[in-house]
């Protein structure tokens, strides 16, 4: 279950990357910790059929009666299709969070945070995206709290590959990382999309960094 992410390259680089036009891209600061409920630059599609990146808020809000408004940064693949909280999301509404690493912890009191990156023989941490979906949500996010109408995103989590597993044994997120997969999570049929949600292939992949606080930054522990 990832909580944890970072997206540390320039706006140019990422609307180069994803295919975004200057105009379309919204203005953002890199960061090296993105947490729920943090504002952070998501790939979608316009009303028009062309791609934006917008900033958008990590974490669907679940209301249940009787208890106070959460967050849910995280969709399982294998609710996806079925779930009616994520179903028309995933049919209609999916997009791409552009990522540099991941965190996940190990142990707890105090749980040690290890960063994950795609491999790259010139140590730059590439770009990559997690798969995810988005919706407009109107009403709070706590109890008693002001009615708010704003887009939130989840990411998608698959069941985790040996790297991730040594780390975090439950769950790990979709990784895309070509732009054949990018362009088919965008404009696939739901049924191509899903196809996506897999492991990725754990050579493809490393440990950058670790450390015992939660934001740590990538500078810092790698």
């Amino acid at each position: 279950m990832c909580t944890l992410y970072a997206n540390t390259k320039p706006r140019e680089l990422i609307r180069n990357l994803f295919l975004v036009s200057d105009n379309r891209a919204a203005t953002f600061e890199p960061k090296d910790a993105i947490l729920p409920s943090d504002s952070a630059p998501v790939v979608r599609l316009a009303d028009d059929g062309e791609r934006e990146l917008v900033n958008l808020s990590w974490g669907f809000v679940r209301r249940e009666p009787g208890k106070a408004p959460r967050r849910v940064v995280n969709t399982r693949d294998e609710q996806v299709r079925g779930n009616p909280f994520w179903r028309e999301s995933f049919i209609k509404r999916r997009c791409l969070v552009p990522v540099t690493a991941y965190s996940e912890p190990k142990g707890v009191k105090p749980a040690t945070w290890y960063w994950f990156a795609i491999n790259d023989a010139d140590d730059t941490r590439p770009l990559f995206a997690f798969p995810g979906i988005w919706r407009r949500y109107s009403g709070p996010l706590k109890t008693d709290g002001p009615e708010v109408e704003l887009d939130v995103y989840s990411i998608m989590t698959t069941t985790p590959n040996e790297l991730t597993a040594s780390i975090n044994h439950e769950r790990m997120p979709v990784l895309l990382t070509s732009e054949a997969e990018w362009e088919t999570w965008m404009q696939g049929t739901p049924a191509e999309a899903f196809a996506l949600c897999k492991p990725c292939l754990a050579d493809a992949m490393r440990i950058v960094g670790s450390g015992l606080e939660r934001r740590d930054s990538l500078s810092r522990i790698a």
